[in-house]
């Protein structure tokens, strides 16, 4: 039995669950609303104040969606009560980031600025303090959206390994690399 899929979803006080026939399951609660079809394999139950996801047979498909649809429904629940965050810290001489509404401006050393329009679902906040890297913090109750996002900023310039410039996950280790030493 799959170690995940097993596990029922608890619910807090908060959180409204509804199934309906065509197996999309939508979750609603302070922070938003979110909804996900699920395969019709799936067989998704809510009892009491718990969600439990089960599988008809022991197939391989039927094992690997199990899981899935436990975590993407775990993740909604989570999502939808307390949200997610992501924050991105830009490490180079004269990087810059600021939001306006729903657009992200960062200059990266480029010769022009990149201009990013948000999503609706995500809101975004730079923060730039004297002697420390500028700090772009993502918030969303959509995890997955919010992975995206943070994923494609990342890549506008990503970390490179020798001096450590580039856009990285506030926390991440970058592996060094020594470059050119001198002879004699």
């Amino acid at each position: 039995m799959s170690r995940i899929g097993k596990l029922p979803i608890s619910l807090p006080s908060n959180i409204e669950v509804s199934i309906n026939n065509d197996n999309i399951v939508t979750v609603k609660g302070p922070k938003g609303s979110l909804s996900t079809p699920v395969d019709k394999d799936i067989i998704v139950k809510q009892e009491d104040n718990q969600i439990v996801v089960e599988r008809p047979t022991e197939q391989k498909r039927h094992k690997a969606m199990h899981g899935l649809y436990r975590s993407l429904i775990n993740n909604m629940v989570v999502g939808v009560s307390e949200g997610y965050k992501e924050q991105l810290e830009l490490v180079g001489v004269g990087y810059k980031a600021t939001v306006q509404g729903d657009v992200l401006e960062l200059a990266l050393g480029y010769s022009h600025n990149i201009f990013m329009t948000m999503p609706s679902e995500i809101t975004a906040s730079a923060v730039t303090e004297k002697g420390k890297a500028p700090v772009i913090t993502l918030e969303s109750n959509d995890k997955q959206l919010l992975g995206q996002v943070a994923a494609k900023i990342r890549s506008l310039r990503k970390v490179e390994p020798y001096k450590g410039k580039g856009i990285r996950f506030v926390g991440e280790v970058i592996r060094r690399k020594a470059g050119k030493t001198a002879s004699k």
